[in-house]
């Protein structure tokens, strides 16, 4: 025990964990007041008030939601397969967290306000504890861990969410539940092509996989040289704007895909509650059904963060030179718009038909994707 805590990763893995922590909780806020947001702003839209009655204009709605999940009797049916029906809302949601631990949320070395103190604190106490470690916290780095294929790793732990969702289907021994979970593996299986395809266009323009790099690289034009504005790509000045093309049109199927992958109107075929009851977690209750509704609410921000890492310039923005802690300000501001478009446009669209939703992705969406991957190779040799 002694020489693991001496060991030199040590202070690292702990560090580490402290970050997951408080990403995990700042995630969880922001999953449950998106919540919050989305039953005022459709309120809004449907010329109604919304949840005003706990606490001030309803801010503590969702931890009275939250005890009403604690405090609900959990019901599990009779006929199901119930060691499945217990770890699928577990699966759906613990791929979608892990993601976290490969986003940039800010610049690297950040100035940490009282980090000379911290660190001097810190370093005397370990030494009195015959620890020996050496922390420096004058400045910290907005992520848990630096990946060079971060891109891959995204993707892998985002593609088994769907076998939490086909597995609950099948586990509830409903015909409802086992439609939401087939029509939910489609769906998500069809959707996902043309999600990881629109990413490639941004990869040619940034020669890596590395999620950081790709985010550091759009620091050009006084923060403004994002991926959707062609920034990264090898050229200046028109030269560059010309991948802007490739980059808009894979802007757009990303953002198409990206909201029929968490299952959200007008995708919303798997849970469709006019069609099967709730569709997949039909049979659930409790703090289960709460996992569930955690779960896309978590792949809802995570999709976001990507997105903006990817086409939106991450951290970077105005000023961010001067003022370094602006950028997990405009990080946040760029998924707070995102998850606004995802409410605004369930307030707006009506759902799909299931024949409908196959056809627009694999008749349109698969072919726009792999034109746009196409076209950005093009232009990629042709001008530069």
């Amino acid at each position: 025990m002694s020489s693991l805590i001496n060991s030199i990763d040590f202070p690292y893995v702990l560090g580490a964990l402290i970050k997951v922590v408080i990403f995990w909780i700042t995630i969880m806020i922001i999953c449950a007041y998106a919540v919050y947001a989305e039953r005022r702003v459709l309120a809004v839209i449907q010329n109604r008030l919304g949840p005003n009655r706990v606490g001030w204009q309803g801010l503590l709605q969702p931890f009275a939601d939250l005890i009403k999940f604690i405090f609900k009797e959990d019901i599990i049916p009779m006929s199901v397969n119930r060691a499945l029906y217990v770890c699928a809302p577990i699966i759906s949601l613990v791929p979608a967290m892990m993601v976290l631990i490969v986003y940039p949320f800010g610049p690297d070395n950040l100035p940490l306000p009282g980090g000379e103190f911290l660190t001097q604190t810190i370093n005397d106490l370990t030494t009195k504890l015959g620890l020996g470690w050496n922390v420096d916290l004058r400045s910290v780095n907005l992520h848990v861990t630096h990946f060079n294929v971060g891109i891959l790793y995204i993707f892998a732990m985002t593609g088994l969410g769907v076998y939490g969702i086909v597995v609950a289907g099948w586990a509830s021994n409903s015909k409802y539940s086992l439609l939401g979970g087939l029509r939910s593996s489609a769906q998500m299986v069809s959707y996902e092509l043309g999600l990881s395809l629109s990413v490639v266009a941004v990869l040619l323009m940034a020669g890596t996989l590395d999620l950081t790099e790709i985010v550091r690289q759009q620091s050009g034009w006084g923060g403004m040289r994002w991926n959707i504005f062609g920034g990264t790509s090898a050229g200046e000045g028109l030269k560059s704007l010309a991948m802007a093309i490739p980059a808009i049109i894979a802007f757009f199927i990303y953002l198409i895909s990206a909201i029929a992958e968490t299952n959200r109107v007008p995708f919303d075929l798997p849970e469709a509650e006019t069609e099967l009851v709730a569709g997949f977690h039909t049979e659930y209750s409790a703090l289960k059904f709460a996992l569930f509704f955690i779960a896309e609410y978590v792949n809802m921000t995570t999709v976001s963060v990507l997105a903006t890492s990817l086409f939106l310039g991450g951290w970077n923005g105005p000023f961010i030179n001067v003022f370094p802690w602006l950028g997990p300000i405009y990080f946040l501001g760029k998924v707070f718009f995102f998850l606004f478009l995802y409410i605004w446009l369930r307030g707006t669209l009506p759902r799909l038909r299931y024949d409908q939703l196959m056809n627009f992705g694999w008749k349109f969406l698969l072919p726009a994707a792999l034109f746009n991957i196409a076209l950005a190779a093009t232009i990629a040799v042709l001008v530069y």
